[in-house]
């Protein structure tokens, strides 16, 4: 297998342990590159921590991490940290700064060349024009969510971790962003991770999903799969099913 043909993001027995508490267990999955994949599960299922461990942010307690090529695990994550990126309407921008302030900082963090036109090119396809030299702390909800993702798009990143891109969006705005998702992720081939609690939303971007519980992957495979698995006919009847089964004992 050469490099181009390598899994964008490669996980084996991932662990995450604090004290005697497991909040990832032993988890295993590749997401492709030019793949968008589905990451489900309740409150405390450890996607979060998952993600923090993609990210470099923790590092694991046992198993192997590997982004584009790269061990996120050791310092060869500096390597590829500016070749991916993460968007959370959850983590705040720093409130005095305006929107424009904002992406023009990170754009510079992440050494972007001509920032004022990327911020430009952003603010047309995000339609962040009318509160581009707004200060963060007055944003609305979902005027903040599409700055998030703006600031997650800047460097084109190859890989893209999403925790609820569309949280706090009204329907018409949620389906545009969507729809820019699934064609920024079909022009760009960048491998996506999506972590959300919108069954519709992974049901329409996702070719495959993971179901996590209790810091284990209780179900992965694509719609059909999981349907066929449960013998239900929607994914949040799977969801629900999992979610509501009762813990295995450790």
């Amino acid at each position: 297998m050469t490099p181009a043909d390598a899994a964008a993001i490669s996980v084996s027995g991932l662990t995450k342990r604090f004290g005697p508490v497991r909040a990832v267990d032993g988890i295993g999955f590749s997401v492709a590159r030019g793949e968008t994949i589905g990451l489900l599960g309740g409150n405390g299922a450890g996607k979060t921590t998952t993600i923090s461990m993609l990210l470099g942010l923790l590092l694991p307690t046992e198993g192997r991490v590997s982004v584009l090529g790269h061990d996120m695990t050791t310092a060869d994550r500096y390597a590829v940290l500016p070749r991916m990126n993460f968007a959370s309407p959850y983590v705040n921008l720093p409130y005095r700064l305006t929107v424009h302030q904002n992406l023009k900082v990170y754009g510079l963090l992440y050494g972007i060349r001509k920032i004022d036109a990327r911020i430009a090119e952003l603010a047309d396809e995000l339609m962040l024009h009318p509160f581009l030299h707004t200060p963060a702390r007055r944003l609305s909800s979902g005027q903040k969510t599409r700055v998030t993702l703006a600031k997650a798009l800047l460097n084109r990143p190859e890989v893209l971790l999403l925790d609820e891109p569309t949280a706090s969006l009204d329907p018409d705005t949620g389906d545009f962003v969507r729809s820019y998702l699934e064609a920024y992720a079909g022009r760009s081939g960048c491998a996506v991770l999506l972590a959300s609690h919108n069954m519709q939303e992974v049901e329409r971007l996702c070719a495959r999903i993971l179901i996590m519980k209790a810091g284990r992957i209780e179900a992965a495979g694509t719609l059909p799969e999981l349907l066929a698995a449960f013998s239900r006919d929607s994914l949040e009847r799977v969801f629900l099913d999992i979610a509501r089964a009762p813990e295995a004992a450790p």
